[in-house]
């Protein structure tokens, strides 16, 4: 048997090593393919070149050898492949999710590194043309000086917005869970005549005042930027079961239907054209997002009437508590 033995690995290698080939060149064929397809390939070539060893080995007859190969084989086929697929599903989901998001952190970069340089390029030129005394004129350099701190009140919201931003992708915005009025968290949040609120019962919420105000500002900034001058942002809010709404509804025209599912996709501001006066990076409703899912409700867009409806929805409070509030 094992003068044999020499002779036997010959023919496993010579039936085994044409399969593995084989293997080998449809997964080159495969590289650029499905991520799981090759995962479930690479699994049964290793299997199919060992049965080609043993039946070569057994002179290709159909021996006792053979039927106890065949079914390892197949209860080794039957444990292995589904689990290689579902790995290379997990796999392939985890690399586009890598890949989208090392696309919006390469576009979030561009986004800032754009409104960064505006008002950094205009704050330089005025303290130089301030420290040159090209500026004597007293009012002139107050005008000078009143611009710079816009520039740096820009600048400061941006910092807090990237701040805001980070704290939630890492998970730590923890709101309390507390009776708010809504009514107060609008009011607060409306700071435009161009602001129309069609509310007639206001419920009361359970969340953070500070985190649900900071949404709706959020959607209520980007309404009245998108909204041409003369137009109006209406506020609605009323109950369903056990959760309140609130919508903001502009007048921009509409959103094409491909951007609708990107809008809250960070540093996306859709195709119109970018000025130097726009403030903000695009984090508005990436931020706004973010909040309202820490409080555990849900927002969304959509197309209605000459602009779009962004839809808040948050848990309401207990009965008990909501009457406590009122």
């Amino acid at each position: 048997m094992l003068a044999d033995l020499p002779k036997m690995a010959l023919i496993g290698l010579a039936c085994a090593v044409p399969v593995a080939a084989l293997g080998t060149v449809l997964l080159h064929r495969l590289r650029r393919g499905s991520l799981t397809v090759s995962m479930g390939v690479l699994v049964l070539v290793p299997l199919a070149a060992t049965l080609a060893g043993i039946i070569g080995i057994c002179g290709f007859m159909y021996t006792q050898q053979t039927q106890a190969a065949l079914v390892v084989c197949g209860l080794v086929t039957l444990i292995t492949v589904p689990v290689a697929l579902l790995l290379g599903r997990s796999i392939s989901r985890h690399s586009v999710w890598e890949r989208e998001a090392e696309r919006a952190r390469r576009e979030l970069v561009s986004w800032i590194s754009h409104d960064l340089r505006t008002p950094l390029a205009g704050i330089r030129v005025m303290t130089e043309a301030l420290a040159d005394g090209v500026v004597s004129d007293p009012a002139e350099a107050r005008e000078y000086a009143l611009r710079v701190r816009g520039e740096t009140d820009r600048l400061s919201g941006m910092v807090d917005d990237l701040f805001e931003l980070s704290r939630i992708n890492a998970g730590e915005v923890r709101p309390r869970r507390e009776p708010v009025p809504l009514r107060d968290v609008v009011e607060d949040a409306v700071g435009s005549s161009s602001v129309r609120v069609e509310v007639t019962e206001w419920p009361v919420v359970l969340g953070g005042e500070r985190e649900l105000g900071r949404a709706l500002r959020n959607l209520l900034d980007n309404a009245l930027r998108h909204t041409p001058r003369g137009g109006t942002v209406t506020v609605r809010a009323g109950v369903t079961d056990s959760h309140a709404w609130v919508t903001v509804d502009d007048e921009c025209g509409g959103i094409p239907a491909e951007d609708l599912e990107r809008v809250f996709d960070v540093a996306f501001r859709g195709g119109s054209a970018r000025t130097p006066g726009e403030s903000g990076a695009g984090l508005g409703l990436p931020i706004a997002q973010g909040l309202i899912k820490a409080l555990g409700g849900a927002i969304a867009v959509s197309n209605h009437g000459t602009g779009c409806r962004f839809r808040v929805t948050v848990p309401r409070a207990a009965r008990s508590s909501a009457r406590s509030q009122q």
